[in-house]
């Protein structure tokens, strides 16, 4: 806080704005250079389309992922389903499709592997010789006898059956591999693009074929179509949204004009300064403009709204201007620091994006300020105002809902306390669930695409093991592939579980065929040297591209387990991963004791540890705002009680939302720790109001709410107006992590107005009674000549 005396501070205030009168022109210049200047970092960002973004380098599902792809191949993959208009996978039209797309998705870019059932390597013995080819070659010149024994294999092959075929044989898929060197971050894009544009080949080429893609090569190109989708929408859809409600609510064009030039500036210059620092654009860091627009209305609100109501007491419009700066300097800077802190409090976050866009919102704040203080009034100096002048005495809703909530204070309090108790009770009934499919809306086509992939084709969450053997070679032991077949025969067993990969199975196979396809011998080999001599046979007639390095390490001393579960909640998953883990725990030796891994189980737990992190970085944001707000009101008593209606509205809008949703994901983890600063704002311009009744004009409790009602009352009403529609167009985003933290928000900052407007009044009116408490030296209270209520 300022060390000067009150006088002093008043003074210094009433200069400074008489500073930005005298330099309007100047200040309006100054502002759009250093806002071009500052903008022109915006270059420098760029858009990131891999979902590892969400996850921090000391993540420890990101880390068990990544010592898996050091294993084997560090790849990604494209589904491509397709479905005959016949409904069956078997026409030999339709597998004359499959064998094309087949040849060529091998051409496109980073492609190491594709499988299909057509190129599936089907093994068959005859005597001592083992040959292996695809399953099907020109099927237009099949026989009806070859065509159905392609179907039954394909049918009682487990690396196909519920991966690339149903067992209603109506759609089938083709798998694409691919691995990028990780050299240019346009990679993932021009895979994406080329695996779109041989979607169109197959529709030109082939009538009647139903194409849909999927994949985490799709995943990560929705996450930038997603952002550039919200970007081409949300923005302008909010332009509008604060034109329509400032004139509304103002009546006032050159308000409205002044603040979009707040809000063109502040955001200009705050992605400018993003691209500066080196942050790159995300889904989620895609809402910042929205964010810093809201927020930044919030600021010149207070503003103009204090700037028109002296206008309308008579005052001209200089010594309006003054007025207003000098009444909102400190509270509006005191409002935008506990802001920035709020938002800075998700550097917690373990995922990257959400760090990035607290950060950009926190400077976007400080910006918003800065503008409204030097810039707002400096344009407002320039623009022509017209004013009504305010009929003497006259009595405005403010004044008569104070008159009710004084009348009603104990039925309110009290009432305020069970309903808050109430939706406390219903937040633990909140479900964690992030399905990343579902992070997208059903208007994107790859949410579509995967929709209809994991219902009539495969399942598209996995969880992926790299077993160990024990030793080099150790996957030929026969001790350790029966421990691997009962492992992938138990999870076979579980709920929705569709499909499990494993080496056992084609070490099966292999003994099968080396003892004439007899189905008894269906069967882990006896002996190791001869499982191994199958192995090595089997390597050696695979083709190139096709071999088993996705499955065994270099040197056969671990093998890959993936099991393919359906479109479960994360909860379920993290159910079945722990299954897994306490089945392997009491059922097999320690070497073969492993940790789950996969994209679908870094998400199942993102949730869970996201909220842990947050959770040090919420109660050190709430610490330092309680620090903030004693220093700032010179009382510890004052800067203590505004801390509950400060987190009664975090409580009332989780309630709700395990009404109306129920469930949680990624986002909604982080929504705590960030609308705490913005819902701070009302507290304190309502609570300095009072304090500046109860100890400059010495009115007691009663009189003193009547005082805050009348002076903030209506800035209160349109700055939250205005912050729930910014957020409520956020919620229109196509991308659910931005929609659902959009939804959240807009109903904490609501209960944030209606806690300030009944149940703050109501615990201050009880706390006081009716004494008149002594004067508090506060710069921040002075307002000396501010004009009493009606």
């Amino acid at each position: 806080m300022n060390n000067s005396t009150p006088h002093q501070y008043t003074t210094q205030v009433e200069n400074f704005a008489a500073w930005t009168i005298r330099n309007r022109w100047t200040i309006l210049i100054l502002t759009i250079l250093v806002t071009l200047g500052a903008g022109y970092g915006a270059k420098n960002i760029e858009f990131l389309n891999n979902y590892r973004i969400f996850f921090s380098e000391d993540n420890p599902q990101l880390q068990a992922f990544d010592e898996l792809q050091k294993v084997y191949t560090k790849d990604d993959q494209v589904l491509i389903t397709m479905t005959p208009a016949g409904g069956n996978a078997f026409d030999p039209k339709f597998l004359e499709a499959i064998e094309w797309t087949t040849a060529e998705a091998w051409k496109l870019p980073f492609t190491t592997r594709v499988d299909s059932i057509t190129n599936f390597q089907n093994s068959v013995a005859e005597q001592d010789d083992l040959y292996v080819d695809d399953l099907i070659i020109n099927p237009s010149s099949l026989s009806q006898e070859e065509l159905d024994y392609a179907k039954a294999t394909a049918l009682s092959e487990p690396l196909l059956s519920e991966r690339l075929i149903t067992p209603e044989t109506y759609v089938t898929g083709v798998n694409v591999t691919m691995t990028f060197p990780e050299k240019d971050i346009t990679e993932g894009t021009v895979a994406a693009e080329a695996v779109r544009d041989l979607e169109r080949r197959i529709k030109f080429n082939f009538t009647g074929i139903d194409v849909h893609l999927t994949g985490m090569v799709m995943l990560n190109n929705a996450f930038t179509e997603s952002s550039m989708l919200d970007m081409q929408t949300i923005i302008p859809l909010m332009y509008l949204g604060i034109i329509i409600s400032i004139t509304l609510l103002l009546r006032s064009v050159s308000s409205t004009v002044s603040v979009l030039g707040v809000i063109f500036f502040t955001t200009i210059a705050s992605m400018g300064i993003m691209g500066w620092l080196g942050i790159d654009m995300s889904p989620p860091v895609s809402t910042a403009p929205t964010m810093i627009m809201t927020l930044a209305i919030a600021d010149s609100i207070h503003f103009l709204v204090t700037f028109l109501r002296e206008m309308r007491l008579g005052r001209e419009k200089r010594a309006a201007i003054i007025e207003s700066i000098r009444v909102n300097f400190t509270p509006i800077f005191l409002t935008s620091i506990t802001t920035s802190i709020g938002f800075l409090s998700m550097n917690f976050s373990d995922a990257p994006p959400f760090r990035d866009l607290g950060n950009v919102v926190a400077i976007g704040v400080m910006i918003a300020w800065l503008m409204s203080m030097i810039f707002l009034p400096a344009v407002v100096a320039i623009l022509p105002f017209r004013v009504k002048i305010a009929e003497q005495g006259e009595v405005t809703f403010y004044d008569r809902f104070a008159s009710f909530v004084i009348g009603f204070r104990k039925p309110i309090l009290v009432g305020s306390v069970a309903i808050i108790g109430l939706m406390a009770f219903f937040i633990p009934r909140i479900e964690l669930n992030d399905q990343w499919v579902n992070y997208f809306e059903e208007q994107i086509e790859f949410r579509t695409d995967t929709d209809y992939t994991m219902e009539h084709l495969a399942g598209i969450y996995s969880i992926e093991y790299s077993i160990p053997a024990g030793e080099s070679g150790g996957i030929s032991n026969p001790s350790y592939l029966i421990k691997l077949d009962e492992f992938s025969t138990w999870y076979r067993s579980q709920p929705n579980v569709k499909q499990v990969v494993t080496i056992s199975d084609t070490f099966k196979r292999l003994n099968k065929n080396m003892h004439g396809d007899d189905e008894s011998y269906y069967k882990i080999p006896d002996q190791r040297d001869l499982a191994a001599q199958y192995l090595l046979l089997y390597e050696m007639s695979l083709p190139y591209g096709l071999d088993l390095n996705n499955t065994i390490n270099v040197d056969k001393s671990a093998s890959r387990l993936i099991v393919t579960v359906e479109n479960i909640t994360t909860r379920e998953l993290r159910e079945v991963i722990q299954n897994g883990a306490n089945w392997l725990s009491a059922n097999t030796p320690d070497y073969m004791h492993v940790t789950a891994a996969s994209p679908s189980v870094m998400f199942a737990y993102i949730s869970e540890r996201n909220i842990k992190s947050m959770i040090g970085g919420t109660l050190g944001a709430i610490l330092l705002i309680s620090i903030i707000l004693m220093l700032a009101l010179r009382s510890f008593r004052y800067g203590a009680l505004s801390l509950i209606p400060n987190l009664v509205p975090a409580i009332l809008g989780f309630g709700a939302w395990a009404l109306l949703e129920g469930t949680m994901g990624l986002s909604l983890s982080i929504v705590t720790g960030m609308t705490l600063g913005i819902v701070v704002d009302d507290t304190v311009h309502f609570l300095t109001k009072y304090l500046r009744a109860r100890n400059e004009k010495g009115l007691d409790p009663d009189e003193a709410i009547r005082y805050a009602f009348h002076s903030v009352g209506k800035a209160l009403v349109v700055t939250t107006i205005i912050l729930v529609v910014g957020f409520s167009i956020l919620s229109l985003s196509s991308f659910y992590l931005n929609s659902s933290m959009g939804q959240l928000t807009a109903i904490v900052i609501f209960m944030a107005l209606i806690a300030d407007f009944l149940f703050l009044p109501a615990l201050l009116l009880t706390i006081d009674g009716r004494k008149v408490s002594k004067p508090v030296n506060s710069t921040l209270l002075t307002n000396e000549n501010e004009p009493q209520p009606a």
